[in-house]
């Protein structure tokens, strides 16, 4: 094991930061906790840009780490909805001081005053405009 894998397993926060910085995964939670219980299909209208693919597997990675209960109902069509769990709650206090802070630099980053350029956000693209 080499002396950074090593120091970087000793962190206590390596496990629960990897596990939360995957793909989707902290808007996940996020919505569960926004929306309580709520099923697949509720849940992929409001992920417009995820496949069925990628959201089935998010949600089994955060059910197998303990944060998602999924609960199946046979019936046609299959019922099957998620919920956050005791685990992902003791994470809330945590991801909104999280959101409070990533706010805050977005408001701080919205004007470069060693530019005098406004950062326009859009989606996922950043990109410079001329401050009015």
């Amino acid at each position: 094991m080499s002396k950074r894998s090593a120091a970087v397993s000793l962190c206590p926060m390596d496990g629960i930061l990897r596990l939360l910085m995957g793909p989707w995964t902290t808007y996940i939670v996020w919505l569960l906790r926004t929306n309580g219980p709520i099923r697949f299909g509720a849940l992929k209208r409001y992920m417009p840009g995820i496949s069925a693919k990628v959201l089935t597997e998010r949600l089994r990675h955060l059910e197998a780490a303990g944060l998602v209960d999924r609960t199946y109902k046979p019936t046609i069509p299959p019922e099957v909805t998620y919920a956050p769990t005791a685990r992902a709650v003791e994470l809330y206090p945590m991801l909104d001081a999280l959101s409070q802070v990533a706010m805050r630099w977005a408001e701080q980053d919205a004007v470069r005053p060693d530019t005098g350029q406004t950062k326009a956000i859009a989606g996922d693209e950043a990109r410079t405009v001329e401050a009015a």
